[in-house]
């Protein structure tokens, strides 16, 4: 777009160009703007028709109906609520910020029904990588010793004559990023393996820790829970190389019963103290997994050695020399990887990254020789390795993208909800004007009525091709003026 507010329609076919042009000239075309504006000019949008009947509960009678035939096309749309921004830019775009808001609710506190407090609890936020498959071509940050790729003097090679020295520096998006120096020696089958059974490692992390911390306090793991609880929230990343690593902000809170009094009587701790206790966690951890076959022996599966545990607290600043880190600042870095997938690793064809497909293709052959070694029909002993065919598209991670832990902060539930009654009370409003005061009072009147849905799926996506690109092109446009819109909103916050 050359200036901010103009529709790129360059490059469009012939018919979507006409089917833009009906649309523009209908006489419901506003209508259909503010229908595709109140689903964020979502990418695929799901299409229903049907009923909505508002119904007093105390005598059964019908408040009101909403029909999808008043509407244009006769159909309602609904949100497709992907989270992938290769999917759909709008909703994952919402997506992000439902999962910034979650995150900083529970690392600063004030907000969502988190107390203040929770600020000064000992937090930790860590990496958790995985271990080597073999060498691999890698983008450096800025603050690395070297920009170099991987830097070596004696002129290693490996056993298959293939150099293992890269002088070059790769940038961010270099294709050879990620790349194995010799994919020959690169271990495929542990890389899959290991990927599969990345969530029971988290798993295991989650037992481990609360354990080292009961040692260090000296006492029973009866007793620690009485005293302390882990909370946390992750969210997983792939790396280059395409396994996934874990982003997590990991909190220590005190009993159950009172959230207010921490840190516990019985001990002075602090983030630095939890950092060293979530290190000696990772390093413990490790699980034998199953074997594909009774020829191909089990993995002994561990975390990676290279462990990324700073302190987070509110008084942190961009030149702290502890490493500390700001609560906000840990929340917005988690959050950008809440919209990433294994389709953004590879944005061309599925053949442009050959380690890639490599993964996929040994994700394929391992399924296969899995359903072989553990016959169907047999219940004993299990194939742990049922579905892992289905996953080839994952790159063999089955696991959540974000979790957390219950008492970590708020619900993606509550936090769309709340969105919902907003932008209900937003469309019924004469001027459009919203009265966030009143929310929760609307919220206990509706209690009093029942909302009685009809509705059935008729399929996905805009109507035609043209509605597409044209809520394609409006969407780039709200995009592109939130981002230039949101620096001088903060701005002008912070100078009242």
């Amino acid at each position: 777009m050359s200036e901010l507010g103009e529709l790129d329609l360059s490059g469009i076919t012939a018919p979507q160009e006409r089917q833009i042009l009906d649309r523009l000239l209908r006489e419901d075309f506003d209508q259909w703007a503010e229908q595709a504006a109140r689903v964020g000019h979502c990418a695929h949008p799901i299409r229903l028709t049907g009923q909505q009947h508002t119904v007093q509960a105390a005598t059964g009678s019908i408040l009101s109906t909403f029909d999808s035939a008043s509407l244009p096309d006769k159909v309602l749309y609904v949100r497709c609520n992907n989270r992938r921004a290769s999917c759909c830019p709008s909703c994952s775009r919402t997506y992000q910020g439902d999962t910034w808001h979650l995150l900083k609710a529970g690392a600063a506190g004030g907000d969502k029904g988190v107390p203040e407090s929770v600020a000064s609890h000992p937090m930790v936020f860590a990496t958790l990588t995985a271990p080597s498959f073999g060498p691999v071509h890698a983008a450096k940050k800025p603050g690395s010793k070297t920009q170099r790729c991987r830097p070596r003097t004696r002129g290693e090679v490996c056993r298959h004559g293939k150099s293992l020295s890269c002088m070059e520096i790769h940038a961010e998006h270099d294709l050879l990023a990620g790349q194995p120096f010799c994919a020959d020696c690169y271990d495929y089958d542990a890389h899959v393996i290991w990927q599969w059974w990345a969530p029971e490692l988290w798993r295991r992390f989650t037992i481990a820790l609360p354990r080292f911390i009961a040692k260090r306090l000296d006492v029973t793991q009866r007793q620690a829970r009485k005293l302390v609880r882990v909370s946390f929230a992750k969210v997983g990343e792939y790396q280059a190389r395409g396994v996934i690593h874990f982003h997590a902000i990991i909190r220590l809170d005190g009993p159950p019963t009172d959230d207010e009094n921490f840190p516990s009587p019985l001990v002075d701790v602090d983030s630095h103290w939890l950092t060293e206790l979530v290190e000696q966690a990772v390093g413990s951890v490790e699980y034998l997994a199953p074997p594909v076959s009774g020829a191909a022996p089990g993995h002994l599966l561990r975390f990676g050695v290279q462990v990324d545990a700073r302190p987070v607290h509110r008084t942190a600043g961009r030149d702290d020399l502890c490493g500390a880190i700001h609560p906000e600042t840990v929340a917005a870095y988690i959050a950008k990887y809440s919209t990433k997938s294994a389709a953004d690793l590879d944005p061309g064809t599925r053949t442009a990254n050959p380690h890639l497909a490599r993964v996929r293709a040994t994700v394929v052959q391992l399924a296969e020789l899995a359903s072989r070694a553990y016959l169907p029909g047999i219940p004993e002993p299990p194939n742990p390795y049922l579905l892992l065919g289905k996953w080839a598209h994952m790159l063999a991670f089955r696991g959540h993208f974000a979790s957390k832990s219950r008492r970590y902060s708020t619900t993606m539930g509550r936090l769309r909800s709340a969105r919902r009654r907003f932008e209900r009370t937003k469309a019924f409003s004469p001027d459009g004007i919203v009265d966030i005061a009143t929310l929760d009072q609307d919220l206990a009147r509706d209690q009093t009525t029942l909302v009685i849905n009809d509705w059935r799926f008729v399929g996905t996506g805009w109507n035609t091709p043209g509605d597409a690109v044209l809520v394609a092109e409006t969407s780039a446009i709200t995009r592109e003026y939130a981002g230039v819109a949101k620096p001088q909103s903060q701005s002008t916050r912070t100078t009242k």
